[in-house]
């Protein structure tokens, strides 16, 4: 195919990328924006394939066959609170595979053909003269080079991340000395990276490569309390992004470069966001210092005798009379699957003339943006979903806040309580208003393994029982009322 309708295609991947990730920042573009993106990564994938005339399709067949079934089977069964993981497995995926592109290329480029596992562990040095002397030899090296380390940790780094979010993981490990201790790790990492770069047929110091990234996303990541995911998620992304735009520069592919840069940047700035959310040092992000689990507070010194409970008719007659409502929604919503009874109470309460109002929390949940999924899914109106910043104000001019699953994200711990994991991070304060309903299971502690001292207040009800089943019980009492 002649290589300038290949780069036109490519072009027009490019900016069909970039319309997809536009129309990602509106629900009501979003579907749109994300068929958008898929069209143009299908378009690069075919006219790359045609382009390459000596290839044998056999394993790449083969391999979308497996893949797209797997990958169906994932999407069909995958439920909303579980897709954090999903995400998480995810950026593993598009680390590793710019890892094994990486080795592949510089295994080939050396000429050497493993014919088992542990041949390619052989620690020798052999002729590394087929990347050339001059600066597109050492280009070509460095990229390599580069998307090992970060392909590695990204993919160690997301398992971490995964395992955590399923909870499969409840320790904290770190190196000696914390982001001291990642920063050297990282720097041995790069001298590796050198030493291949001087030495192409260094095959020892690349399998070091190979090592000490592995073991640095497991050590930035573990540390990590499970309160910061969502901006270890985001991270994450952005490095499987760089991976793939430095696999682009290996490949000489321009749409993979094209992809990867948007990828990681899109990643970065939301890194960004949420680092401003949650009032986080994006060098403490980058370093794996964020807030760790911290010493455990007993629960019964906070809610002993002070927690008053209600029915969910109680808390009809209380909505009934109310001028101004806000319902703050978290990950217990997404558990219960109450996205669409929460509407259904939204729209009882507007139809008696009560003014409602979601307050959303940048982390509430899992993942960035996972309320604002689940409330697009239930067809709230957009304009209804009110940012952290500006519904904070309003609080104390609030008759009834609803809390239904939000925890970590609604704790006044953040606010006053120094040495708290969670010190410093913005909250909702839906305290001020004068009246507070939580909707939740129990008292148990949210992912950050904390006590909420909002249950104890003296305007707090709780409703204890399935997040869905309350609310239905809610807009039934509302509507006879």
């Amino acid at each position: 195919m002649n290589e300038n309708i290949v780069s036109f295609v490519y072009l027009i991947a490019g900016v069909l990328f970039t319309l997809g990730i536009k129309g990602l920042t509106k629900p009501k573009t979003a579907v749109r924006g994300n068929m958008l993106s898929a069209l143009g990564m299908l378009i690069a994938v075919v006219v790359t394939l045609v382009n390459m005339n000596t290839i044998d399709y056999t394993f790449i067949v083969a391999g979308f066959a497996v893949g797209s079934i797997i990958g169906s089977i994932m999407a069909l069964r995958i439920q909303m609170t579980s897709m954090p993981q999903m995400v998480a497995l995810l950026n593993g995926f598009g680390g590793g595979a710019s890892l094994t592109i990486a080795l592949a290329e510089y295994y080939t480029k050396l000429g050497v053909t493993p014919a088992s596992f542990a041949e390619l562990l052989n620690p020798v040095v052999v002729d590394g003269s087929a990347f050339g002397a001059g600066p597109e030899g050492t280009v070509a090296l460095v990229a390599i080079g580069l998307t090992v380390l970060i392909g590695a940790l990204t993919l160690t780094g997301s398992l971490v991340a995964f395992a955590k979010l399923q909870e499969l993981m409840k320790n904290s490990y770190g190196l000696p000395g914390g982001p001291v201790g990642n920063a050297l790790f990282l720097t041995v990492a790069l001298v590796a990276v050198a030493l291949v770069v001087v030495e192409p047929g260094n095959v020892a110091a690349m399998v070091a490569v190979v090592a000490l990234a592995l073991l640095l996303g497991l050590f930035l990541v573990m540390p990590i309390g499970g309160a910061d995911m969502p901006v270890v998620i985001a991270l994450l992304n952005s490095y499987s992004g760089i991976a793939a735009a430095l696999a682009g520069f290996i490949l000489g592919n321009t749409v993979l470069i094209i992809a990867g840069s948007l990828v990681g940047t899109s990643g970065l700035i939301l890194t960004r966001i949420m680092c401003v959310a949650m009032n986080r040092s994006l060098a403490n992000v980058l370093f794996g210092k964020m807030a760790a689990g911290g010493e455990s507070i007993d629960a019964d010194e906070v809610y002993a005798g002070k927690v008053t409970s209600a029915q969910p008719d109680e808390v009809a007659m209380l909505l009934e009379t109310a001028q101004r409502v806000v319902i703050v929604p978290g990950y217990g919503m997404a558990m219960a699957q109450a996205q669409h009874a929460v509407r259904e109470l939204a729209d009882a309460m507007e139809a008696k003339g009560v003014e409602v109002e979601y307050g959303i929390h940048p982390v509430a949940g899992r993942m960035p943006g996972h309320m604002n999924v689940l409330l697009a899914e239930a067809e709230v109106p957009y304009d209804n979903l009110v940012e952290m910043d500006r519904i904070n104000p309003t609080f104390e001019d609030t008759d009834v806040v609803i809390v239904i699953g939000a925890n970590d994200v609604t704790n006044p711990m953040a606010r006053d309580v120094e040495g708290s994991p969670i010190y410093g991070m913005p909250i909702l304060n839906v305290d001020k208003a004068k009246t507070v309903v939580v909707i939740k299971r129990s008292l148990s502690p949210g992912f950050a393994g904390l006590p909420n001292p909002l249950f104890a207040m003296d305007h707090t009800l709780m409703v204890y029982g399935d997040g869905k089943k309350a609310v239905v019980e809610m807009t039934t009492a509302l509507n006879q009322a």
